[in-house]
């Protein structure tokens, strides 16, 4: 028999399958990009400045089999989310009683699937930031939404709740911190500030806080350091009132709290190494799956009803 019960297990069971795929997307987009970027390329960094001259001038060379590699499973379970969030919604939706609550989260899922396919669709070529950031900030909500399903389909636990508007302003937070260092990568910012100390902004142009401003390969090193910067200092903020919204939530018996003060003290450890080392791309893709990872976090810190399973 096909019980409320049943169902939500079943949704449950795939919501997860569906986070492990889109985390997927999410660092095939990133290892895609980066590479498009010259990070990885031999020898790095000094070479990063000629894979930019030579993309912009039309004559960039093939891609390598990693990346063609990482096109095709790109598409492969790109397909395969987008199938699986259509089974998902037919779950929710088809059978009496509908999984109302739950069903939201899944159309949602949906209308960012759809979103990241047209946007894909329509630039597939194009360098600017702004699709860079859509196509960053929509994979890693569609993830977090994920992660919310798998939450709002368990069983009710015994955690006091946390105040809605403190968990929204960190995930505003977040986002703001994680469109900035979408940014950086965007803008080929990574080696503007090769210092942890410090950064010169003698050289820093206003332009590259344009996200429909194409990066310019020859306007030096330092052109980027004032977005670089700015993601710095928002890192420290954001670093702060994440570390005490994770204290907090863990106090209260939630084990997404402590989740989140790990995920933080593991960003923080990896944005230093970052600078520290030049930004080789191995970093940056732990960089981009650890804040995949802690917007999750913090977002299934956000309050809701919860719905006990049926028998």
């Amino acid at each position: 028999m096909d019980t409320p019960g049943r169902r939500m297990t079943m949704l449950r069971a795939m919501a997860i399958a569906c986070a492990v795929l889109v985390l997927a997307i999410t660092s095939l987009s990133a290892f895609i990009r980066l590479s498009r970027a010259g990070l990885g390329c031999e020898p790095w960094p000094q070479c990063q400045a000629q894979v930019l001259l030579e993309a912009k001038q039309g004559a960039a060379a093939a891609p390598s089999g990693a990346v063609a590699a990482a096109r095709v499973a790109h598409r492969i379970t790109a397909v395969g989310a987008l199938l699986l969030v259509i089974a998902m919604l037919m779950t929710a939706y088809a059978s009496a009683p509908p999984l109302v609550r739950q069903g939201r989260l899944v159309v949602a899922l949906l209308g960012l699937a759809v979103f990241l396919a047209v946007l894909g669709r329509m630039t597939a070529d194009s360098r600017l930031p702004a699709v860079v950031l859509g196509n960053l900030l929509a994979g890693l909500a569609m993830f977090a939404v994920s992660w919310r399903l798998i939450a709002a389909t368990a069983p009710a636990r015994d955690a006091r709740p946390l105040a809605a508007r403190w968990v929204q302003i960190a995930l505003v937070l977040l986002a703001a911190q994680i469109l900035l260092g979408g940014l950086v990568s965007a803008a080929h910012a990574g080696a503007s500030c090769p210092q942890l100390a410090g950064c010169d902004l003698s050289a820093a142009s206003w332009k590259v806080l344009n996200p429909w401003h194409a990066p310019d390969p020859g306007a030096g090193v330092g052109a980027g350091a004032l977005v670089h910067m700015a993601h710095r200092v928002t890192g420290i903020v954001t670093a702060l009132v994440l570390a005490a919204l994770g204290f907090a939530g863990w106090r209260r018996g939630h084990w997404a709290g402590a989740l989140v003060l790990a995920l933080v003290l593991l960003e923080l450890a990896a944005g230093i190494a970052l600078v520290a080392r030049a930004t080789p791309l191995a970093l940056a893709l732990a960089h981009n799956m650890v804040a995949a990872l802690l917007l999750a976090a913090v977002a299934s810190l956000l309050p809701d009803r919860r719905w006990p399973h049926a028998g």
